[in-house]
């Protein structure tokens, strides 16, 4: 005999779960949370899949953004290289144009830097060895700068080093000016440099500036090469002047230079620096 199928409306189940709901809502909490408590037990493996491979895949992800300790490193020590670099160039930068800012009457000048590498100052030499020379421009006789001031010329140059010859040396004799007198200083050696053969009838004192003379192809404008230290009555002829020129920065302090060079010409492979 054919078993009778029960058959049950739309409208007598959605009324059924109203009504379950309402059992639930009113219902002691204690016993909806045994209720919760026992489907989640009976669900707790496949939640618990869901839930580990979402955390997996979290992971996953996380892991593929991170580098080794090794690596980071190696990243950290390159941005600190770069960092390092940047500055070097941004002060070198600076103290070009500086220079071109404080001497805007100069056309067609390049301001060569370069490095010391030895110095040589005492009583009976004052000369710099630096790491430019001929094949970057330097030729004998170029004014060097250093802080600003004229600290001497160039003596010799070979293709990668030069050799300046500081005013200071006693075999250096260099044109100047004191206010509006043209007069020569002599090297004494050490940190000093002598005027020579200056009547008193001049009006000079301590603490005037002196200044390199202007010198066609060579410095376009006078420039401050020291302070007058020392003036009084010369002992041996009373009608001169014993005047005594320091620098007008510390020579032993400096790390580099700058060199003038007028009219750079154009290296080969390389673009006019006038253009």
């Amino acid at each position: 005999m054919a078993r009778k199928r029960i058959k049950v409306s739309n409208r007598m189940l959605l009324t059924w779960f109203i009504l379950s709901g309402l059992i639930f809502l009113i219902a002691p909490q204690n016993l909806t949370s045994r209720f919760q408590f026992a489907f989640a037990n009976i669900f707790r493996w496949p939640l618990g899949i869901g839930r580990n491979i979402s955390l997996s895949a979290r992971t996953q992800q996380q892991l593929a953004d991170v580098v080794s300790r090794r690596e980071y490193d190696k990243l950290q020590n390159h941005l600190a290289n770069v960092t390092e670099e940047l500055l070097e160039k941004h002060k070198k930068l600076d103290r070009v144009s500086g220079l071109r800012n404080r001497m805007s009457e100069f056309e067609g000048v390049e301001f060569m830097l370069a490095e010391i590498i030895t110095a040589s100052i005492d009583d009976a030499h004052g000369e710099l060895i630096i790491n430019r020379g001929r094949d970057d421009g330097l030729a004998e006789g170029q004014f060097v700068l250093g802080d600003n001031s004229v600290i001497g010329t160039i003596s010799d140059a070979s293709p990668r080093t030069a050799r300046v010859r500081l005013f200071t040396d006693p075999a250096s004799k260099t044109e100047v000016k004191i206010r509006e007198l043209k007069t020569m200083i002599q090297g004494l050696g050490r940190d000093s440099s002598k005027v020579q053969l200056l009547s008193i009838k001049h009006k000079v004192e301590v603490g005037d500036d002196v200044y390199a003379r202007k010198k066609p192809g060579f410095l376009d404008a006078p420039m401050k090469i020291g302070t007058i230290t020392r003036c009084k009555t010369d002992e041996g002829n009373p009608l001169l002047w014993d005047i005594t020129v320091k620098p007008a920065c510390d020579v032993e302090k400096l790390n580099d230079v700058a060199v003038i060079i007028m009219n750079p010409a154009p290296r080969s492979g390389g673009v006019d620096p006038k253009n």
